[in-house]
C-alpha cells in the first residue's frame, strides 16, 4: 500500500447532542470514536473538511489509517460513517483499532478491467450486468488490498463471474465463501440486452419458415 492517510485528532471530553452540534458549528469538527483492541474506547474530534476531502479518495475506505492524537499514533480502519440526511455534511465517524497480528474484515471495491474491449461486449453486443461492486475480505492489515481487479477480457456471453472466480492477493480471503458454496454470489455477467434476445429469436423463426 503506497498511500498513507494520517488524521489529526483532538480529545473530546464533553459529549452529548448539544456538544456535538457546537463542535460541528463552531469548530468545524465532527465527533468520532476510536475503539477495539485491548484498549478502551476514546472519544475524539476531527476536522470535518479534512475527513471529507480524504473520503474523495476511494482508497481511504479500504486502507489502514493513522490516527494521531496528543502526539501518539494508532493504526485504525474506518468502520462506520454517518452523514447528514440532506446536507453535504459528515456527522460522526467510528474507527476500529487494528494490529499486525490480528485479521480484519474490510469491504474492498472491485475494479472491472477491459470491460469496453471484451469481445462479448465490443463484438457481440453484450452488456455487463454488475451484481456487486465491493466485497468483504478477511486478511491481516499489512495484506489489505486497496481494490480487487476483475478482468473482463475473457468473460464470454452469458458467463457469470462468481466470488470464487476472483483472483485474490496472497493472504486475502472472501468472507462470504467461508460460509459455504451457497454464498458464492454472482459478481458480474455479460448478457445481450433483452430486446436483442427477442430479435435473435424472431430471426431464427423466420429462417425456419423459409426452409
Amino acid at each position: 500500500m503506497s498511500q498513507e492517510f494520517v488524521i489529526e485528532a483532538f480529545p473530546r471530553d464533553v459529549q452529548g447532542r448539544g456538544a456535538s452540534r457546537r463542535l460541528r458549528r463552531e469548530e468545524r469538527k465532527i465527533p468520532a470514536i476510536v475503539y477495539g483492541g485491548d484498549k478502551g474506547a476514546v472519544s475524539i474530534s476531527i476536522w470535518h473538511n479534512e475527513l471529507k476531502k480524504a473520503l474523495e479518495n476511494e482508497a481511504f475506505f479500504s486502507h489502514v489509517l493513522t490516527i494521531e492524537l496528543d502526539g501518539k499514533k494508532e493504526s485504525v480502519i474506518l468502520k462506520d460513517l454517518q452523514r447528514h440526511p440532506y446536507k453535504p455534511l459528515l456527522t460522526h465517524a467510528d474507527f476500529l483499532r487494528v494490529d499486525k497480528d490480528h485479521e480484519i474484515h474490510v469491504n474492498v471495491p472491485l475494479h472491472f478491467l477491459n470491460e469496453d474491449t471484451a469481445p462479448a461486449i465490443k463484438l457481440q453486443g453484450g452488456v455487463a450486468n454488475h451484481q456487486i461492486n465491493e466485497v468483504e475480505v478477511i486478511c491481516l492489515p499489512q495484506n489489505l488490498p486497496e481494490f480487487i481487479e476483475v478482468d473482463m477480457a475473457t468473460v464470454e456471453m452469458d458467463q457469470v463471474v462468481h466470488l470464487s472466480d476472483l483472483k485474490l492477493p496472497k493472504g486475502v480471503r472472501v468472507a462470504a465463501l467461508i460460509q459455504g458454496e451457497d454464498y458464492d454470489l454472482p459478481v458480474v455477467a455479460i448478457h445481450k440486452p433483452r430486446g436483442a434476445k427477442v430479435d435473435d429469436a424472431e430471426e431464427g423463426e423466420e429462417g425456419e419458415d423459409q426452409e
